[in-house]
């Protein structure tokens, strides 16, 4: 809880000397425990000898303090896991001030912030206090929203909640301008944009074919950070389309672009390591230098028994299938998990199978919106909203829980009605559900909801 004694004592401006805040050290968590023994047992009365609980024994707390340059703690707050696996949902509690501090310099308010930008900075999407009453107007002040009420030690308290959109966020910078920006193209032709039943899907059916085809642009961002990274990417992303869609890769197609020849050789030489692993032949393309960095490749798939990306209904099971092997990659920490570039070909060959091999009712690969903006792309799609479970969605130890949920997992696939699958390189995981209302919901360990992404992803509409 968040026991703040900032709206208490004289309104008087108290002269203080300048502070800055750290995360403390050990000795400053000592003097911090020792200012909250003052104001919650022997000012406030809430507690009968100390305050000292679980939280303070858990090495995963963060504590931050007010410090002045002398070294004197002047108030402090901590933060921490709610739950014993770390999936993204933390509490604050124990903000104090000194009493000679209060009402001289924003202290409290500062400390809040401080909190709120370091549970960000940690992967946190789901950030909760429990105050006092009387400091209720100072939380809604600072942005954040009431959602409950409870009694701590005998005084009346309220739940609040910092509001986090990480998840909204990345879906409208990546996907809400989709159905303004390609709504002709359905209406241009029967089979624009897939064809009813594939609006919106992974890649393409050919029309009276077992052809699937799929394309996908490499950002120039990275193309000039990393250029045998992108051309790998280029390959990666188009083999995941097609095995979304159920179809195994048989050739590839590239245009590459960049301002020098050598730069075009690194890409090239990136796309050329990711097509042998994957055993798919580039058949052609086209090649040049002396303009901007830009990299296109186009799939080509071969099914009998395509995967639509919209074939969910409300209901059903949805399903997470990832290969958590890995680390993220240097220069992309936080948005890029590389589960591939350490894989055998024998193994990348075979996680591209999983989807054909099982071929669930529908089926997604987790791109650049994440695992929750997939889910709601696909959730769209199908004419259905879903339900996730937070604390069932498989996640490797060495991500943030919110930077997983948000980054491009490097082979992962969200599932709907899938049979049981099973893999030795990939964990498969029921994360969840299709339900008849409309965007993401997720569903926390504590039986409380929260919306992640409201309706229309990508404002295409259901395939």
């Amino acid at each position: 809880m968040f026991d703040v004694p900032v709206l208490t004592g004289s309104r008087a401006r108290l002269e203080v000397p300048a502070w800055e805040i750290h995360v403390a050290d050990d000795a400053r968590t000592r003097a911090y425990r020792a200012l909250r023994r003052d104001v919650f047992v022997d000012e406030q009365g809430l507690f009968d000898a100390n305050d000292h609980d679980d939280i303070d024994d858990d090495p995963r707390t963060v504590v931050l303090v007010a410090v002045t340059p002398a070294g004197d703690v002047l108030g402090g707050v901590r933060l921490a896991p709610a739950t014993t696996r770390d999936i993204g949902w933390w509490t604050g509690s124990r903000l104090a001030v000194r009493r000679g501090a209060r009402h001289a310099g924003g202290i409290g308010s500062a400390l809040v912030r401080a909190a709120c930008r370091e549970a960000v900075a940690r992967g946190v999407v789901r950030f909760e206090a429990t105050v006092q009453d009387r400091n209720e107007p100072l939380f809604r002040h600072l942005g954040w929203e009431r959602w409950g009420e409870t009694t701590v030690a005998g005084a009346p308290h309220v739940r609040m909640r910092w509001p986090i959109d990480r998840f909204a966020a990345l879906v409208r910078a990546t996907k809400n301008p989709l159905g303004e920006v390609l709504s002709g193209i359905r209406d241009d032709h029967p089979d624009g944009l897939g064809g009813a039943g594939w609006i919106g899907d992974d890649g393409a059916l050919v029309s009276g074919t077992d052809v699937v085809v799929a394309t996908d642009a490499i950002l120039p961002a990275l193309i000039d950070k990393d250029p045998e990274w992108a051309g790998w990417c280029g390959v990666l992303v188009n083999v995941n389309d097609l095995s979304a869609m159920g179809a195994h890769a048989v050739g590839l197609m590239d245009a590459v672009s960049a301002p020098t020849a050598s730069a075009v050789r690194r890409i090239v030489s990136g796309l050329r390591s990711a097509a042998v692993a994957w055993g798919v032949p580039i058949l052609g393309g086209h090649t040049q230098w002396g303009g901007a960095s830009s990299l296109a490749v186009t799939a080509i798939g071969r099914t009998a028994h395509p995967v639509p990306g919209g074939g969910g209904r409300p209901g059903q099971s949805l399903g997470l299938t990832v290969d958590l092997h890995g680390r993220w990659r240097r220069g992309f920490e936080g948005r890029q998990w590389d589960s591939t570039s350490t894989r055998t070909g024998a193994e990348l060959r075979h996680l591209a199978g999983v989807i054909p091999e099982h071929r669930p009712a529908a089926a997604k690969d987790v791109s650049m919106a994440g695992i929750i903006g997939t889910a709601a792309m696909l959730a769209e799609a199908s004419g259905t909203g879903a339900r996730i479970d937070v604390a069932e969605v498989p996640a490797p130890d060495a991500a943030a829980f919110g930077d997983w949920l948000t980054c491009f997992p490097g082979f992962g696939m969200l599932t709907a009605d899938a049979p049981p699958i099973s893999s030795p390189l990939a964990t498969s995981s029921t994360i969840g559900a299709l339900t008849g209302a409309p965007g993401v919901v997720l569903r926390w360990p504590d039986g409380v909801e929260t919306v992640a992404v409201d309706a229309g992803a990508t404002g295409l509409g259901q395939a």
